[in-house]
C-alpha cells in the first residue's frame, strides 16, 4: 500500500513539555478526491464505524439511548464465548431445560424462539446455533442459566464484559433482549460489541453468517436481510425488534480488505432496516478506504537514552496501525512521531515513550502509542555516575 517511505525532517526541539517530534511523510502526491456527506438515513441512531481502525465513518445521535431488542443475544453470545474459552464450560455439555427457559415461548408475541421443551436435554453447542441463528429466546435463557445459575447472574456478567469493552451507555438486564426498564444501548455500543465479537471469537462469529438451522424438526431461519442480498458480503451479524425499540441490524460486511459495520437503531420495519444498512455500507465501501501504513514491531526511531546499559532503545509500534481515510487521500497521508525527551533507564519492552499521529493536512485522523521494542537494564553505578554528569550539562543549554 506504501509506494515511498520518504524521511522528511528529524529536528531535536526542546520544548516545555519535554519531548521533541520526528516527522515523516509516506506518500507524495497529491489528488483532489469529493467525499460528499453520508446520506440521509430513516432510523433513531445510526453508526458506520471500520473494524480495523476503529474509526466512526458516520454517524447520528450515535450516544442515544435505546432499547436493544434481540441486538442483546449478541452479547449472551460473546459471554458464552468467553465461558466457553476460560474452560467453565465446554461444547458438550448437556443442558436440561428449565421451565423458565420455555416459559419464553408465550411471552411475547412473535417471539423468535429455538423451541426447546422442558426437561429435554440439550448440548451447549447446539443452544449457541439456537442463540446465533434462531435468535431463541428460549436459547438465550437456557445458556444463561447454564453459565451462571440463573439469568439474574448472567447478566451480572453480560454487564461486566460491556464495562470491560467499553460500551459506556450499556445495561443489561435479561439475556434475550424483551424491553425491561433499564435495558437499553446505543448505536456505538453495538458497533463496538460487534466489532468485539470478529475480533475475539471468531469460532463462534462464524455461525451469524449461516442461514438455517433445524432443531427437534422444526427449521428456522436468520432474519438478518442482507445475508442473501448477492450486492453485499455481508457475513453477520443481528436483527432486532419490539415495539419500543423498533426494527435494528446490525451488519458487518468485507470488500476487499475492507471489513465495516454498521448498526441502524428503530427503523419503521424490517424493509427500512435493510434499506438502510444498505445505503450505509454502501456509502462507507465507495468513500473510504483503510490502509496500513506501519506494521507491528517495525523501528521507527532509535533515540538516546540516560542511565541504561545501552545508550539507544528502539522505539516502535506494538500492534499493526490501520487508518481509514477518504478514498483518494492515501497519497496525502503524513505520520508525525512525538518522542519523550530524557527517556531514562530501566525501559520495559512495551513501555510508552511517546506517539505517532497520522494527519491529512491540519487534520489528525489517528493517533497511536510509541513504545519501546526492547528492554534496556539500568546501568551500573559509574555508569549512570557518568550519565548524570552529562545530563546535567545538557540542560544548562536548554
Amino acid at each position: 500500500m506504501i509506494e515511498k517511505f520518504f524521511y522528511l525532517k528529524q529536528k531535536l526541539s526542546f520544548i516545555s513539555h519535554k519531548i521533541f517530534i520526528l516527522v515523516f511523510i509516506f506518500f507524495t502526491c497529491s489528488t483532489q478526491a469529493i467525499t460528499p456527506k453520508a446520506p440521509e438515513i430513516a432510523a433513531k441512531s445510526y453508526v458506520l464505524m471500520d473494524y480495523d481502525s476503529g474509526k466512526i465513518i458516520a454517524e447520528n445521535n450515535a450516544d442515544l439511548p435505546v432499547a436493544p431488542a434481540s441486538l442483546t443475544k449478541m452479547m449472551t453470545g460473546y459471554v458464552v464465548s468467553a465461558e466457553l474459552e476460560a474452560g467453565n464450560i465446554s461444547l458438550q455439555d448437556v443442558v436440561t431445560i428449565s421451565a423458565n427457559a420455555y416459559a419464553q415461548n408465550p411471552t411475547f408475541k412473535g417471539s423468535s424462539l429455538m423451541w426447546l421443551e422442558v426437561g429435554k436435554q440439550v448440548p451447549v453447542a447446539e443452544l449457541i446455533k439456537g442463540l446465533i441463528i434462531s435468535s431463541g429466546n428460549d436459547a438465550a435463557v437456557a445458556l444463561a442459566e447454564h453459565v451462571a445459575g440463573s439469568e439474574q447472574a448472567f447478566t451480572e456478567l453480560m454487564n461486566h464484559h460491556a464495562k470491560q469493552l467499553g460500551l459506556n451507555n450499556t445495561t443489561f438486564e435479561n439475556s434475550h433482549g424483551l424491553s425491561a426498564t433499564s435495558h437499553q444501548t446505543t448505536a456505538r455500543d453495538m458497533a463496538l460489541l460487534g466489532q468485539a465479537l470478529i475480533r475475539d471469537y471468531p469460532q463462534e462469529y462464524r455461525h451469524y453468517k449461516e442461514k438455517a438451522y433445524k432443531y427437534n424438526n422444526i427449521e428456522t431461519y436468520n432474519r438478518h436481510p442482507l445475508l442473501s442480498d448477492p450486492s453485499m458480503s455481508v457475513d453477520g451479524i443481528k436483527t432486532g425488534h419490539t415495539e419500543e425499540a423498533g426494527y435494528c441490524l446490525v451488519s458487518s460486511a468485507l470488500k476487499g480488505d475492507m471489513r465495516l459495520i454498521s448498526v441502524v437503531m428503530g427503523t419503521s420495519s424490517k424493509q427500512s432496516r435493510k434499506v438502510e444498512s444498505k445505503k450505509i455500507l454502501s456509502y462507507g465501501f465507495r468513500f473510504f478506504e483503510t490502509v496500513k501504513p506501519l506494521e507491528a514491531g517495525k523501528m521507527l526511531h532509535k533515540p538516546h537514552i540516560w542511565m541504561g546499559e545501552e545508550d539507544e532503545v528502539e522505539l516502535g509500534i506494538a500492534r499493526d496501525i490501520y487508518v481509514t481515510i477518504p478514498r483518494g487521500k492515501v497519497k496525502e497521508l503524513k505520520a508525525h512521531f512525538v518522542v519523550e525527551k530524557d527517556l531514562s533507564a530501566p525501559i520495559k519492552m512495551g513501555q510508552r515513550a511517546g506517539k505517532v499521529f497520522f494527519m491529512l493536512g491540519k487534520e489528525t485522523v489517528a493517533e497511536y502509542p510509541l513504545v519501546a521494542l526492547q528492554e534496556v537494564k539500568e546501568a551500573g553505578f559509574f555508569g549512570r555516575a557518568a550519565d548524570s554528569v552529562s545530563q546535567w550539562f545538557d540542560s544548562l543549554f536548554e
